[in-house]
């Protein structure tokens, strides 16, 4: 489509289309847009713009709606965007006030990202195989009973409970700390994993804590036999930071937009529940190469998705973890706001964790 006219026109529909939810005629794009034509040439235009597949006629005399086509060139052509109001900029620099850990700064960033565009909100929890142990804090938690806290240097936090067969006095544990930490901070999380043998298996506890025992040796255990109990828990915490899973919020927000997917929102619930579906759209999405990517009804390969948009951005990659966020919400979606939210928060995340690096 090279008529820059037509071109205006598109737009028009679009940003009336997004606004009402109705179909717009050539009298209300004369009305609401400085085109400088008559009604009877939008018509014309319009008529140009239905046979090269950019939008449609939902019923007889009706106006038109965008198609999924429409939306791509709407999207293609898009050179400005709405920027953050000063409401917007301060909910985001939340995410930066104070030291919290990464499950928090997630939690908090989805529902930031979710509440400025009024759509559901998915993040990636981040892929850390090049990130680096920053340090492992050693515990006793009583006589047998020792607390291992992993942290890296993309602010993620694993911890574990280890259960020894004797007693390690706070001397001891000291020297196992530094010991521990001279052996792996500044390793990559990924040289770890290739090099270190699996932990025994152990006993869940709650929250993110997991409980490995061992059968007692003797009576008093040196601190030999519990270096060698916490290396594999190490092993075991490194391990659970290459976790693939999804935080999403907003998920609320799909009901207002009931009557645009119909039929079609009992499947997008059921795909929300397979946390495999999410993921796959989200690695997919990262093959664009582009800062900001945006797939946009059947563009979406999952069937589940095809009445849908979805803009996405990486955010972590200096910082040594890579993963994306995103926005998913019905293809009659602001678009410019939409892509601006995205990729300021991306970028505020993105800081957050080069902070920690």
């Amino acid at each position: 489509m090279n008529d820059d006219r037509r071109a205006q026109v598109l737009r028009a529909i679009v940003e009336d289309f997004v606004a009402t939810n109705e179909p717009v005629g050539s009298k209300a794009i004369v009305q609401r847009h400085t085109l400088g034509v008559s009604p009877a040439t939008i018509r014309n235009d319009m008529a140009l713009l239905e046979q090269e597949g950019y939008i449609a006629q939902p019923h007889t005399s009706a106006g038109r709606i965008p198609t999924d086509l429409g939306y791509r060139m709407f999207v293609n052509r898009i050179d400005d965007f709405k920027p953050l109001t000063q409401a917007e900029r301060r909910a985001i620099f939340q995410l930066i006030d104070g030291n919290v850990d990464l499950d928090d700064m997630l939690d908090r960033t989805v529902r930031v990202l979710s509440g400025l565009t009024h759509q559901v909100a998915l993040i990636q929890y981040p892929t850390v195989s090049l990130a680096r142990i920053k340090h492992i804090e050693i515990v006793g938690l009583g006589p047998s009973r020792i607390l291992v806290v992993l942290i890296t240097d993309a602010g993620q936090v694993e911890q574990k409970i280890v259960t020894t067969p004797g007693a390690a006095d706070d001397e001891a544990l000291r020297g196992i700390r530094d010991r521990i930490n001279t052996e792996f901070a500044g390793q990559k999380l990924s040289r770890v994993m290739n090099t270190m043998a699996p932990a025994p298996g152990g006993e869940p506890v709650a929250g993110r804590q997991e409980e490995t025992t061992s059968e007692p040796e003797s009576s008093g255990t040196d601190s030999v036999a519990v270096l060698t109990q916490i290396r594999a828990a190490v092993t075991d915490l490194v391990a659970a930071t290459r976790e693939e899973r999804i935080i999403m919020a907003g998920t609320a927000n799909l009901a207002r937009s009931g009557r645009e997917f119909g039929e079609k929102m009992a499947p997008i619930l059921e795909a929300f529940e397979e946390q495999v579906v999410l993921l796959k759209l989200l690695t997919s999405m990262a093959e664009d190469q582009a800062e900001i990517s945006v797939r946009i009804g059947r563009e979406n390969t999952h069937e589940s998705f095809s009445s849908t948009s979805v803009v996405a951005a990486e955010y972590g990659h200096d910082a040594g973890s890579s993963a994306r966020l995103a926005v998913l919400g019905p293809t009659r979606m602001d678009y410019p706001t939409t892509i601006s939210a995205v990729r300021a928060v991306a970028k505020y995340v993105s800081s957050v964790l080069d902070q920690g690096t």
